[in-house]
């Protein structure tokens, strides 16, 4: 059985290993993206804390006049006095009528001809109809304090979207056959870690013991052999959480089937509605934080999402400190009144959609903070070298066999030149 699992395992990893190594690689790269980020950006995330902050209606009409093209779907606030806010803007795209790019050259070069200053909107995008909405392509960071855009930064022209792209599409895109190429890898992984773990298992104590230490004092090819074999045995079972959770954004239905399995529907609950008032201007972000602050106490940052059209709501997410990164809830703000008017907690949220919440941080690393993230950077790094070291544990099979091959034909060759 063990000859029949080991080609097998031969076999998928020749077929999937080159992908496998690139998914792994970028996955390292992304585990302390975070982190990295606020390391060498750092004035893009923190400013000195002098003085009073301004008003987010002041804060917003300032980023406005920075991108006059942008329209502000969202405004972050954290709790940490020292953190700029966030306001996240949407760019009109380049195939849109008058739109002749969205990158911050474009709206540098706008602001400096006097274009796009006719839209002199309230906080959120001018009128409730026209404001907010949507996901935000660019995100200005500004200093509470002076006002000043620290930074206009959009995530598609960095580095590490590079990475991102690379490990989930191999740098195509959500429809492109690297994302069904990446998918379709990511299921063969789980049944290469699977016969791994067969051939692995051993027969006695003794091979036991040598299975479960690298034995540093070998030669290159022992070196070899135990890096494969006994790293292998100890990051298999993440190696496999990573890929399994993975699968949730290759394949539609892996990701449909979390909610079949919990017997859970897959879509939130309708949010409420504002009720229009005649004559009733809708409030600004101010607000808004203000109505949050009063509402919600323990939280790191205010989220604040811009209605999408003039019966929409401000919606306020909020996370809790030690909780995990997806474990959010969410307050529902009348855009006119200013109230909260509901709210949907991670608590209140069917199984299904908890459970799904939990595979972004877990496929990361970062559902345990720090000691989870050291284990995923250093398993996916091991990650990358087991198709490297299998390739040579075949290729020195290959080679061992054909001696005992030559040693055998030997005799036979020179009985019949002694005939």
């Amino acid at each position: 059985m063990k000859k029949f699992f080991r080609v097998i395992h031969l076999y998928l990893s020749l077929a999937a290993g080159i992908v496998i190594a690139i998914a792994c690689f970028t996955g390292a790269v992304l585990v302390f993206e975070k982190e990295l980020q606020e390391a060498f950006n750092h004035d893009r995330y923190y400013v000195n804390p002098t003085g009073q902050r301004l008003p987010l209606e002041k804060l917003v009409a300032v980023v406005k006049e920075e991108v006059p093209t942008g329209k502000v779907a969202s405004v972050k606030v954290y709790t940490n006095p020292a953190r700029t806010v966030e306001v996240g803007l949407i760019m009109p795209e380049k195939n849109e009528e008058g739109a002749r790019g969205h990158g911050p050259e474009q709206a540098k070069a706008e602001k400096q001809s006097g274009e796009g200053k006719k839209d002199k909107g309230a906080p959120g995008g001018g009128e409730a109809k026209k404001g907010g909405g949507g996901r935000p392509s660019h995100t200005a960071f500004i200093d509470p304090y002076t006002g000043q855009v620290q930074e206009l930064y959009t995530y598609r022209e960095t580095f590490f979207y590079t990475m991102f792209s690379l490990h989930r599409w191999l740098l195509g895109g959500q429809d492109s056959i690297g994302k069904l190429i990446v998918g379709v890898s990511t299921f063969i992984f789980l049944f290469i870690l699977i016969t791994g773990i067969i051939l692995w298992w051993p027969k006695t104590q003794k091979i036991l013991a040598q299975r479960l230490n690298v034995k540093l004092d070998g030669g290159w090819k022992r070196l070899n052999h135990d890096f494969h074999i006994v790293l292998g045995f100890y990051s298999a079972i993440f190696l496999f959480v990573f890929a399994f959770t993975g699968l949730a954004w290759s394949f539609k239905w892996f990701n449909d089937g979390i909610y079949k399995v919990t017997n859970s529907d897959m879509k939130p609950p309708e949010p409420p509605v504002s009720q229009f008032q005649t004559g009733l201007a809708p409030v600004n972000f101010d607000a808004v934080l203000q109505a949050a602050t009063q509402k919600i106490k323990n939280t790191e940052f205010y989220n604040i999402a811009a209605p999408k059209d003039s019966a929409g709501i401000y919606s306020v997410t909020v996370h809790q400190p030690g909780r995990q990164e997806s474990a959010t809830d969410n307050y529902y703000i009348d855009q006119y009144s200013g109230q909260v008017i509901g709210a949907l907690k991670f608590n209140d949220k069917n199984l299904g959609q908890r459970v799904r919440s939990t595979f972004k941080p877990v496929h990361t690393g970062a559902i345990f903070g720090l000691p989870s993230k050291i284990i995923a950077f250093i398993t996916c790094l091991l990650g990358v070298t087991f198709p490297v070291t299998g390739v040579i544990l075949w290729l020195n099979r290959l080679q061992k066999n054909r001696r005992k091959k030559q040693k055998f034909m030997a005799p036979a060759r020179s009985k019949t030149a002694r005939l």
